[in-house]
């Protein structure tokens, strides 16, 4: 089977490296987790194409923890020491692809990644997002704004990427930091910050922003519109604009 991003998210660290050798040997790429604090650093930072979640961890649900790993539409092999239905149907509900009970067979564990791994090969999403002018290189976590290469923090590519994946779609503070955010902070005063550190490294003009606009008593949304625009244009008085600006008339959102 082809190789394949996977990340190991799983409390019993005999059992965690006897998985990730087993997947190495098979090819793949893995990165090892032993509690959500690490879980999400390591999913924000290295985007795995599947993650093989423990269902009970020291520091929290893993349950719990899927449900916010559907929202980033990746693949979830659940292991879990539950065997009831109800806790298997729980698992499948919120969100894991398929589930594994404890104690398992090596082969079978394969067995099931393999499965999940041709589904990934099938439906994964390209490793590079082209929006026209902004281009977002997941592989490498780097970001080209009219074909000149910025410089990000990982915290400031992680909100640019949640930002565009949202399609236009506007997503309040709260959604940002639960989507874009490592570990569970519940001061929105944080995105602000980090928003304005974004637009001072993407906007023409930072104090009248049309990439990453404000969207009243809402939140941030990515202007998709603008990247297609034609390129920046000098007026009469020297200052740029861009075309859509222009055809706004200034209007801000």
């Amino acid at each position: 089977m082809g190789a394949v991003n996977i990340q190991i998210i799983e409390g019993n660290p005999h059992l965690r490296s006897l998985l990730g050798w087993h997947l190495q040997q098979a090819g793949h790429q893995v990165h090892q987790s032993a509690d959500l604090h690490q879980a999400r650093e390591v999913f924000l930072s290295r985007q795995p194409n599947l993650v093989i979640l423990d269902s009970e961890l020291p520091d929290g649900d893993g349950v719990e923890f899927c449900r916010w790993l559907r929202q980033q539409q990746v693949l979830v092999l659940m292991l879990s020491a539950r065997a009831t239905e109800s806790d298997i149907v729980e698992g499948l509900r919120a969100g894991a692809d398929d589930y594994l009970k404890k104690p398992f067979g090596m082969q079978e564990f394969l067995a099931r990644v393999e499965a999940l791994t041709r589904r990934s090969r099938v439906a994964a999403p390209s490793a590079h997002l082209d929006y026209g002018d902004l281009k977002i290189d997941l592989v490498h976590r780097r970001v080209r704004f009219k074909d000149e290469l910025i410089e990000l923090t990982p915290q400031e590519f992680s909100l640019l990427y949640v930002l565009a994946q949202a399609g236009g779609n506007p997503l309040s503070r709260p959604e940002l930091l639960q989507r874009a955010w490592p570990d569970a902070i519940d001061n929105p005063r944080t995105v602000d910050t980090h928003i304005l550190s974004l637009r001072k490294k993407v906007e023409i003009d930072p104090r009248q922003p049309d990439l990453i606009q404000t969207v009243r008593n809402v939140g941030y949304r990515l202007n998709l519109e603008v990247l297609n625009a034609p390129t920046p244009t000098q007026n009469g008085n020297g200052h740029r604009k861009t075309a859509a600006r222009m055809a706004l008339g200034d209007r801000r959102v």
